[in-house]
């Protein structure tokens, strides 16, 4: 398990930091992205009602979970968030691994 979390999905599967991967942590999110300048109210409400259907809706999180896919449902600030996290770290990486693009 490469999150760094337990999964609900594979119960009993190990985490990799708490398999003496100290710090190891590799997740994926995925989230819904609206263009730039979207008015707050339709942002909001997208927002509501995907988190609604992933709450809701037994054949969407089956159909997820078949997948492979923990459904969570976060608000815009949250996913913000996650994303910057998310390209600091990989930026860090890059920049300690000395990539660079052609």
């Amino acid at each position: 398990m490469t999150s760094a979390q337990p999964s609900a999905l594979f119960s009993g599967l190990p985490t990799g930091a708490s398999s003496g991967l100290a710090g190891f942590e590799s997740a994926t999110n995925y989230g819904m992205f609206a263009p730039a300048q979207t008015p707050a109210p339709i942002i909001s409400r997208l927002n509501q009602e995907t988190v609604r259907i992933l709450k809701n809706s037994p054949e969407v999180k089956s159909r997820l979970a078949n997948a492979g896919i923990e459904t969570v449902g976060i608000t815009p600030e949250q996913i913000a968030i996650a994303v910057k996290s998310e390209m600091a770290r990989i930026n860090k990486i890059i920049q300690a691994s000395k990539i660079q693009g052609r």
